[in-house]
């Protein structure tokens, strides 16, 4: 395939591909393929049917890849844990995506389920998953929510304030009343003081912060929980940011909280230690994630290392590998409408490829400066390489999808675009700007699909403004 004779607006990570057509094993699912006539199916299911079917925009899962990357996860830490005699428990983010039906698969995989608002919680019961493996994140949980966790016995509660601490303890004591022996088992979050070196708005771990205790006050927070008969104090909890690839950042961190959790442990047991996560993915060919063996051993033998110079015995151990797990499994169609070349001055050009969604569907390009990749979906082409940036159709000029991209020239209205890595933060961050309806989530395996999120539709949309007279909706 032929390229343009100068790249001066293209960053210096952009890679020329040799194939615009090409899809690259460590973005895609791995059950992406193109058929005889270059029209990529997923889960053997052809994306062509998939807009007849459903429309476009449309988020597609893989079910087989996402159960793949929570069975990876679960045997990688077990077996890095298990080689020093200790357990390990792996929680599935609910922020990255949430659904009843990705809850089943990942706790049918062995993963326990996080959560961090009282929607989320309800999503992970209407699942039908265990109360006790569930544990509740937040900043700023209300008595409301605290109240619900209670009732329905989840297994932890991550304390994230002193606040937060007597708000749980008086209601578990009011739950008493209905049941004598409740008692609420907690986590302190504590920032290490390490982040992550990812966007600002990702790391979660340094002091100037709204998440956690700083490590200075955490072991009088530990004191008052333990004085607290409706709490029970089972571990501490940090987390260091996202989207993090390398173990660097997780060891200095594990400095750090085994030196708080063998002071802690002079005054009581300490049985978990939760080090968080954050795993990196790929999003284009510039991310080289560490796999997830590799994460799993660094980080447990850190751990174990910084216990046995303190001569204290290794805790059981947590993690939460966030969107590692259900990143990659998502690809995102849409329609392209519009194509416009612009030229940018000394002869540099860039087409500007508009698609029928946009900031509405994944706002992380505007959020956080993400970066994504995309090709076409619907054929291959040989035309000569054309720098592209894919933005969507809302009144924003920071309504980009894809950034940078190398696509075919001939890249045409009607061509569907696949953008792959979306599985995470995408349909969870949708909204209806413009007015725009969320789209459908449909989940495809051995060459089946079918919805697992409704699409919204203009009367859903309709149906809640209250000047609308009823029946006209």
């Amino acid at each position: 395939m032929s390229a343009p004779p100068s790249r001066p607006t293209a960053p210096s990570w952009l890679t020329m591909p040799d194939d615009a057509n090409a899809l690259d094993p460590a973005i895609w699912p791995a059950s992406a393929a193109r058929d005889e006539a270059g029209v990529l199916s997923i889960a053997g299911v052809d994306v062509g049917d998939l807009r007849d079917a459903f429309g476009t925009p449309l988020y597609v899962f893989d079910e087989d890849e996402v159960r793949a990357h929570a069975r990876r996860a679960v045997a990688a830490f077990r077996d890095a844990t298990a080689a020093h005699g200790v357990a390990a428990r792996v929680y599935y983010a609910g922020k990255a995506f949430l659904s009843t039906e990705v809850v089943r698969w990942v706790t049918a995989e062995g993963l326990a389920i996080d959560v961090c608002s009282g929607g989320e919680l309800e999503v992970a019961l209407a699942a039908g998953v265990d109360p006790g493996r569930i544990g509740f994140h937040g900043n700023n949980k209300s008595v409301a929510e605290l109240a619900r966790a209670v009732e329905a016995g989840v297994g932890s509660v991550v304390i994230d304030s002193a606040i937060e601490l007597e708000r749980l303890a008086a209601i578990v004591e009011r739950r008493r009343v209905v049941a004598p022996d409740a008692v609420q088992p907690v986590l302190l979050r504590v920032n290490s003081g390490v982040h992550a070196e990812t966007h600002d708005f990702l790391a979660t771990a340094h002091e100037d912060q709204k998440f956690g205790f700083a490590l200075e006050d955490a072991a009088a927070a530990v004191a008052r929980t333990r004085e607290l008969d409706a709490l029970a104090f089972v571990g501490l909890h940090c987390h260091i940011g996202s989207q993090i690839f390398g173990t660097d950042g997780f060891a200095e961190s594990a400095s750090r909280l085994v030196e708080l959790h063998a002071a802690l442990s002079e005054d009581g047991e300490v049985p978990v230690l939760n080090l968080g996560g954050g795993f990196g993915i790929a999003y284009t060919s510039a991310d080289d994630p560490t796999p997830i063996e590799a994460l799993a051993a660094g980080i447990v033998d850190a751990v174990a290392r910084e216990c046995e110079v303190r001569g204290i015995p290794m805790p059981n151990l947590a993690f939460e590998p966030g969107r590692a797990i259900v990143g990659q499994a998502g690809v995102t169609l849409y329609e392209v409408g519009t194509v416009k070349p612009v030229r940018l001055g000394g002869g540099a050009e860039r087409v500007y490829v508009s698609v029928d969604g946009g900031m509405s569907d994944n706002p992380r390009p505007a959020l956080y400066g993400a970066q994504y990749s995309a090709r076409i979906a619907s054929r291959v082409s040989g035309a000569a390489l054309a720098l592209v940036r894919v933005v969507g159709k809302h009144c924003e000029s920071g309504d980009i999808v894809v950034d940078h991209e190398y696509l075919p020239g001939d890249v045409a209205p009607g061509d569907l675009l696949a953008v792959p890595a979306t599985g995470a933060y995408c349909f969870s961050l949708a909204s209806n700007y413009n007015y725009l309806a969320r789209p459908a989530v449909v989940a495809v395996r051995a060459g089946q699909a079918r919805v697992i999120v409704r699409g919204e539709t203009i009367a859903d949309l309709l149906s809640r403004d209250a000047g609308i007279a009823e029946g006209n909706a």
